[in-house]
């Protein structure tokens, strides 16, 4: 039996029906992928440096509480080998929070102007601090700063107080260097599945996923769109 909540007509929002466009991408068969996905990631993600305008490296990477309710963030990712995937973060954020109860996460990549899509399933895992010691040192000193004024995903009062905080920060490291907070580094999302979506016309889009089996050896099987 219906509430009545849906029947009342809407004070706000919008119908988007209308909001479309065809995809064109290139055609992508088989013969096309490399045998191991990270080579067939780098190929891609060369080409989204050269077309995607910013942030090619932006992507999704999806949680699940101890609830089981899920959450989706953009990060940036750092680099990328036959070892995982690899972003930074504060270790008592909520994401983090989140991978400690559950460390399966899901990675999505979405660069429109290839109409290309790479959705990554796997495992977070936190790298050695020696690793996420040399990316920090890498870092402009306002971002290093930064690190260590944000309690990320605790409720705030102001931007007054991050400002203010950022310049006691600024103050304390005056003329030496940040060091490296204990609170914050990087996760390595190691992969079981890669799939890779190519746009394609009348929604006929180009699927295949590569499965890593329990013996080392993947599969790799076209999907129906």
């Amino acid at each position: 039996m219906s509430d009545g909540i849906h029947n009342k007509p809407p004070r706000h929002g919008m119908d988007v029906t209308s909001l479309r466009r065809s995809a064109t991408g290139f055609a992508l068969d088989r013969e096309d992928l490399d045998d191991d996905p990270i080579v067939q990631f780098e190929d891609w993600f060369r080409y989204a440096c050269e077309t995607v305008p910013m942030d090619p490296n932006a992507m999704a990477i999806s949680t699940v509480d101890s609830e089981m309710r899920p959450s989706s963030r953009t990060v940036l990712l750092k680099s990328f080998d036959e070892n995982g995937f690899v972003f930074y973060t504060n270790y008592d954020s909520r994401k983090a929070a989140d991978i400690e109860t559950n460390p399966s996460v899901s990675l999505l990549f979405f660069w429109s102007e290839a109409a290309r899509q790479v959705k990554i399933r796997g495992k977070a895992e936190k790298i050695p601090a020696g690793e996420s010691l040399k990316y920090f040192l890498s870092r402009p000193r306002g971002s290093q700063i930064g690190a260590w004024v944000s309690a990320q995903s605790s409720v705030i009062s102001s931007r007054a107080l991050l400002e203010e905080k950022f310049q006691e920060i600024k103050r304390k490291f005056r003329e030496k260097d940040v060091p490296l907070p204990s609170f914050w580094g990087g996760y390595r999302v190691v992969p079981d599945q890669v799939e890779f979506w190519q746009g394609r016309n009348n929604r006929l889009h180009d699927r295949f996923e590569y499965t890593k089996m329990p013996d080392g050896t993947r599969t790799i099987e076209r999907l129906a769109p």
